[in-house]
């Protein structure tokens, strides 16, 4: 009999059992006894290797890396939040700014879960530029500057407020164009002084002065010629001499006339007998205009005068109509004077 090692688990058996007790296999007759008995010893005095134990440094090294990975994921969470907090508080300043509707809807629709106090604020900053919007579309149906004048002044921020001022620049200035006064075009560069018509107003103003005497020009005018003629019936001669250019085209005839000239007529027409002349103009100016120069204008003159003479013999005393031609220069001084007695 010899001591085996069983084919199926190794556990030491007797060739002449009929089993393995460990494992029951059959053991006689169905194995090689050809089998070095140095390695039956050694597989008799070897005890079976027994199963190692884990290690507690293994242990360790799990339980820090996972508190390593619970910190990462803590950390990666955080800084994820405060990234989306940081865009909402972005997004949130940048609606609260804007002026376009669209802009705080998108936001409302984006961040649903923001803070209770930005939802409220971006929906009353909403209603506020719906309410605008509404304001809007009813001053443009009426078109009315005054509809248009009170949107300004109740949104002074509107984002529609250049189109708003673009209308009412618009409005004023159709009218003033259709009035087409010096007066109009004034008023539209004392309302609009950056207005967009503005050098159409100035060259309305500089037409009509080319071509239209002004009320106060035939102010001016009138009250030159009545000085004049005042001047003649005070025989005052510096003041006569005052009303006229140093050199006139033409005095009654005379090319070229001087100062002198016109102190020669005052003292001719002034009789030595005559104890009274009063020169009485009447008010039937016919005035043209012409310009002579950048904003500088001639005035060509007519109308009629009525001298009136009394003398120490009072059957010479009498009245006389004239006929007077003159021209005003710039400097708004008789530059020419003619008159032509007038038969009745």
């Amino acid at each position: 009999m010899a001591i085996i090692k069983c084919p199926e688990c190794g556990h030491p058996v007797s060739d002449k059992a009929p089993t393995c007790p460990n494992c029951g296999v059959e053991i006689a007759g169905k194995v090689n006894l050809n089998i070095p008995q140095q390695n039956i010893k050694e597989n008799i005095n070897t005890p079976k290797s027994e199963k190692p134990k884990p290690k507690k440094g293994i242990n360790r090294v799990l339980v820090v890396s996972f508190v390593i990975a619970l910190i990462i994921c803590g950390g990666v969470f955080y800084f994820y939040h405060d990234a989306q907090s940081s865009k909402e508080q972005e997004a949130y300043e940048y609606a609260m700014k804007s002026t376009d509707p669209a802009v705080l809807q998108s936001y409302l629709d984006t961040y649903t879960d923001a803070s209770e106090a930005h939802i409220d604020s971006i929906q009353s900053h909403l209603n506020s530029l719906q309410q605008v919007d509404k304001d809007w579309t009813n001053a443009l149906v009426s078109n009315s500057k005054s509809a248009l004048q009170d949107y300004l002044d109740k949104h002074p921020d509107s984002p529609y407020k250049a189109v708003a001022e673009h209308k009412i620049d618009s409005i004023d200035w159709t009218l003033v164009s259709t009035t087409n006064t010096n007066d109009a075009y004034n008023k539209y560069l004392e309302d609009h002084p950056n207005g967009e018509h503005v050098d159409e107003a100035k060259d309305g103003i500089k037409n009509l002065n080319a071509n239209t005497v002004q009320p106060e020009e035939r102010v001016i005018i009138n009250g030159l010629f009545r000085n004049f003629f005042q001047s003649i019936n005070s025989r005052d001669e510096q003041a006569l001499m005052s009303t006229c250019e140093g050199l006139l085209t033409s005095f009654l005839g005379k090319n070229d006339a001087t100062k002198s000239d016109v102190v020669t007529f005052l003292n001719k027409i002034w009789k030595e007998d005559m104890t009274n002349m009063n020169w009485h103009v009447n008010n039937d100016y016919k005035i043209d205009k012409k310009e002579v120069g950048d904003g500088e204008y001639e005035y060509t003159v007519t109308f009629s005068a009525i001298q009136s003479k009394e003398f120490n013999d009072a059957s010479k005393n009498g009245k006389s109509k004239f006929r007077v031609s003159a021209k005003v220069s710039p400097n708004d001084r008789i530059s020419s004077f003619n008159m032509t007695k007038i038969i009745e």
